[in-house]
């Protein structure tokens, strides 16, 4: 997805286009810092956990995100769909993140998401909602 207009900055790269946000996406996780990759999130945005409940804010994605950093492994993406309006994208991506991590063992976690992005008035995509096992069936009890 080379080329798809992205901001710049020290510390991450946010995206113009729909077209773009996975690259976005990509760079921020990547980083493997904490800091950067919540700057790719809106300030209220939503993480629904691995056990399937909602969690708001930078500071509880934060939590939700250190185990995946603690593999010290890039994910990468394969993006499924994109669909934009003028300022809301609904992205399907199948994900994964495989290799030796950190403590010497095999990692290999992959899931299909469904997740939205939103424009915001700077002109620059970032996450409002994401459920990195979106499709996998979740019992009520």
């Amino acid at each position: 997805m080379e080329g798809h207009n992205l901001a710049a900055s020290p510390t991450y790269k946010l995206s113009t286009t729909p077209e773009g946000i996975v690259d976005s996406l990509l760079d921020h996780f990547n980083s493997r810092d904490m800091e950067t990759m919540l700057g790719f999130y809106e300030d209220d945005a939503v993480v629904i956990s691995t056990r399937g409940e909602p969690r708001r804010g930078k500071i509880a994605i934060a939590r939700e995100l250190q185990q995946s950093f603690g593999f010290g492994l890039p994910m990468e993406i394969v993006a499924r769909n994109i669909y934009s309006t003028d300022n809301l994208a609904s992205l399907v991506l199948h994900w994964k993140i495989a290799g030796t991590g950190n403590n010497g063992e095999k990692v290999n976690i992959t899931g299909t998401s469904s997740d939205y992005a939103k424009k915001g008035p700077d002109g620059y995509w970032r996450y409002w909602f994401g459920n990195p096992f979106g499709v996998q069936v979740r019992s009520l009890f």
